[in-house]
């Protein structure tokens, strides 16, 4: 039975994991997309930024960028990372999943 319990803890940890690297999925495409609206908007027209509740005018468009660029770097190595931890789960699951079933058989 523990392996049984240790099986379905791993399925537990896999979901966790998919969904993690879900919303980072989501949170790196969304900030790709807003590099691409920041770069494309016009000189002339104000950039703003929300700082909490709150919208402030951009002065150092570049900054930003790099800034954003930066972020987008850190999301991109998490997800990185919690691919690489779902593919472990994944594996650990499978190994798991032969095992009770050689114990069975």
């Amino acid at each position: 039975m523990e392996n049984l319990e240790q099986l379905q803890m791993v399925v537990g940890e896999v979901q966790a994991a998919r969904q993690q690297v879900s919303s980072v999925r989501a949170q790196v495409q969304e900030l790709e997309g807003t590099i691409v609206a920041v770069k494309n908007q016009p000189d002339h027209l104000a950039l703003h930024r929300q700082l909490g509740g709150v919208l402030v005018e951009v002065a150092d468009r570049e900054q930003l960028i790099l800034e954003l660029e930066e972020t987008l770097s850190a999301l991109k190595l998490h997800l990185e990372r919690f691919t690489e931890r779902e593919l472990q789960l994944v594996q650990t699951y499978e190994e798991l999943k032969t095992s009770l079933q050689g114990a069975q058989g």
